[in-house]
This record gives structure tokens, C-alpha cells and sequence, in this order.
């Protein structure tokens, strides 16, 4: 399946994210771009150009995937819009290569499902199968995430998460597929918040119920919502607010509160502004964990990691896929689970659309109800959205 020396990648899909896949591909030592898919030539020849540009060869361009792998590749690189996902990666998966695919895994849960099915088939046979969910990877996200494995916040008891955004109205003019629910699958939560969905639901579990509101404030011409709330509560019993909007001028940062018994975390522009880990002891006359301060620069520095994270830096987009591509050459070369799989994917993904069906339908929506199908066809006969 994959051949000595660099791992060919072919992008299918040349507009900005996939030329921003080409250029981490090209710079990260064990891939090598060798083919591009679009049906838009300029596109394909732009991100030819950037590949150039970081001193590799030009790859070659293909009318079709399959011409593409046909012609020699050991990884597809999925960066199409939303609802082209699942079609494209089982296409890639019969031709026995590995996929990555750019957030999210794909519109719709039902095909998730049954995808998730078919990757299963595939890793028997060697195949890695990786989503993008870049910032699980940066420091500040691992931080938390080692900090709550540890038992270092205690119980957790609450999270708060927020995405003010803003785009503008020439941001959902500029593709006929933006602020779609075929194509884009939804608007402020599906297409920019789902980042910040994931690191909610990987730093607090499984989630249970959840009731959503969604409303088109800000925007016109699109079938999308612009701006959304939610509760959510998890296995643990552990609760959470979500905030996901692009009509919040001039555009803010995404922030992530988690707390707990014996301590609290606070991401902010992806940078960990604050972290206190308890030791178990509580001083009553204060209400908190024994003050040790803010923990956080310490803990960064015991990793070792130079890059805080923040959105401030100029390279972060970059390096947070680097990042991610890390994991996805190591799970090639040893055969071992990427991070983010199809299974973790599709529970991001349905935990985005209960908040849609719960807002549509205006009640609490059972989690693993989305997963089982049970809204399918009640969906699509409310408001005209796509069943989940």
C-alpha cells in the first residue's frame, strides 16, 4: 500500500484549505504532494505554485480521483466542501489508499455511520483513516487533556465554550456551496465552531442531552444559522454551554472554560491563559482549590513546547496541522490509531447536528438518539433541513 520513502499524497480539492494542505504536506518530511484534483484549473494551478514555492516538484494535475490514484499515491487528502466527504473518502478507501479529511467528517450523521462501518473494514487491511481536528494537538488542549487524565481538576463539573466570530456577507457570496446545508451541513457551529465542539467533547466525554438554539441574524442569502446556543450535559453528569456565531464584529477569539472540584482551565486564542491543577486539599475560607496561582506558563514549559498556540502567531494555522500530520505519519509507519478516527469524527459531528435537530424540533434532544437514526426522516420534514 505505501511505498518506501515519502508518502505521495494526492489533495483532492484545491481551494484554501487544500492549498494550506499541500504546503504542510510539502514541508513535513514524510510526505511528498504528487497529484491535485479540481475541476477548476486556476485552482489546481495555484496550489501547484505554493508547492513550488517550498522547493518540491510540481505535482501533477488530474480531471479525475480516480486518474489520480491510478497513477500512483499512498494518501488522499480530502479538502472539498462538507457534503463531498464521505463520497470522495470512499472512493480513496477502494483504492486501498489511506484518507485525511478536513473537518468535518461530513454532513450527515447516517452516512457517518455507515462510513465509520467501512473504515473499520479498511484498518483491517492496514488503511489509516484521520480527521482534521488540528487543535487537539496544540499545547495548551494537550495541557488540559493530561491535566483532566490526571484527575488534577477533580470532578469535572462545568465547562463554558465560545466562538465569537465574525464573516462577512462577501464570505457566503464568495461560493455558491456557503451557507448551504448540503454542502457546508450548517453555518456557525458546522463550519467554524466544530473545532471548538471537539475540544468541548474530548476534554469533557460522551455527551447525553442537549438543547440548542439556532437564529440567521446578521446575513442573508444563506440557509444556514449565524448564530447558536446550547446546553449540553454529559455521561459524567458534568454540564456545558456552548456560544458559536460569525456575526460578532470585528471578530473576537475562541474561548474554552473547564472546571472542576480541584481546579480550572481557560483557553483563550487557543493559548492556556490559566490552569490551576489541585492536590486535594481545600481551603474552605477561600471556596477553591489551595491557591497555588496560575499554572499554566509552568506546565507549558514542562512539555517543552516553544508554540503557545495563539491564533497571534502568524504560523499557528501551520503548525497545528504539522502537528496533526505528526500523528498521521506515525500511525502509518506503526500501525498504530490516529488520535482523531472516523469514531471520534462522527461523535463531533453528531453532537453539531442534535444541536440543529434540537433546535428545529425546540426540545432536548437524546445524544445517542442522533447516532441510532431516530430523527432521519422527522428532520427532513421541518423547516426543509437535511436529516441528520
Amino acid at each position: 500500500m505505501t511505498t518506501p520513502g515519502p508518502t505521495r499524497i494526492v489533495i483532492i480539492g484545491c481551494g484554501i484549505i487544500g492549498k494550506h494542505h499541500a504546503v504542510v504536506a510539502t514541508r513535513h518530511p514524510d510526505f511528498v504532494v504528487t497529484g491535485l484534483v479540481d475541476p477548476d484549473a486556476e485552482a489546481i494551478s495555484r496550489v501547484a505554485d505554493a508547492v513550488v514555492e517550498q522547493g518540491a516538484e510540481r505535482p501533477v494535475a488530474y480531471g479525475s480521483i480516480a486518474e489520480a490514484l491510478n497513477a500512483g499515491a499512498d494518501l488522499a487528502a480530502i479538502c472539498t466542501p462538507s457534503g463531498m466527504h464521505i463520497d470522495q473518502a470512499e472512493e480513496c478507501l477502494a483504492a486501498g489508499v489511506h484518507v485525511v479529511i478536513e473537518k468535518p467528517l461530513d454532513v450527515s450523521v447516517r452516512r457517518g455511520v455507515e462510513f465509520a462501518r467501512q473504515v473499520a473494514k479498511a484498518e483491517e487491511r492496514g488503511q489509516v483513516v484521520s480527521v482534521i481536528s488540528q487543535h487537539r494537538f496544540d499545547p495548551a488542549s494537550q495541557v488540559v487533556r493530561e491535566t483532566i487524565d490526571k484527575q488534577s481538576l477533580g470532578t469535572i463539573t462545568s465547562a463554558v465554550a465560545s466562538m465569537a466570530w465574525y464573516r462577512s456577507q462577501e464570505y457566503y457570496d464568495s461560493g455558491d456551496w456557503r451557507g448551504t446545508w448540503a454542502l457546508d451541513g450548517g453555518g456557525a457551529v458546522m463550519n467554524q465552531g466544530v473545532h471548538t465542539v471537539d475540544l468541548l467533547r474530548w476534554f469533557l466525554g460522551r455527551p447525553t442531552e442537549i438543547f440548542g438554539h439556532t437564529a440567521q441574524l446578521a446575513h442573508e442569502r444563506i440557509e444556514i444559522e449565524d448564530t447558536a446556543t446550547a446546553t449540553i450535559r454529559f455521561e459524567s453528569g458534568a454540564l456545558a454551554v456552548l456560544h458559536c456565531t460569525t456575526a460578532a464584529y470585528p471578530g473576537l477569539t475562541v474561548r474554552l472554560q473547564v472546571h472542576g472540584s480541584l481546579g480550572s482551565a481557560i483557553i483563550d486564542n487557543d493559548e492556556l491563559r490559566y490552569l490551576h491543577a489541585g492536590d486535594g486539599e481545600i481551603d474552605d475560607n477561600l471556596r477553591s482549590a489551595k491557591v497555588r496561582g496560575n499554572q499554566a506558563e509552568a506546565a507549558l514549559k514542562d512539555r517543552g513546547d516553544e508554540f503557545a498556540g495563539s491564533r497571534n502567531d502568524p504560523d499557528s494555522f501551520l503548525k497545528g496541522h504539522l502537528r496533526q500530520y505528526d500523528d498521521i505519519a506515525a500511525a502509518i509507519r506503526t500501525g498504530s490509531r490516529p488520535l482523531v478516527d472516523t469514531q471520534e469524527a462522527l461523535l463531533s459531528l453528531a453532537l453539531v447536528r442534535a444541536l440543529y435537530i434540537s433546535s428545529t424540533l425546540g426540545q432536548p434532544i437524546v445524544f445517542d438518539d442522533v447516532l441510532d437514526g431516530k430523527y432521519d426522516d422527522v428532520v427532513a420534514e421541518v423547516k426543509g433541513r437535511p436529516a441528520s
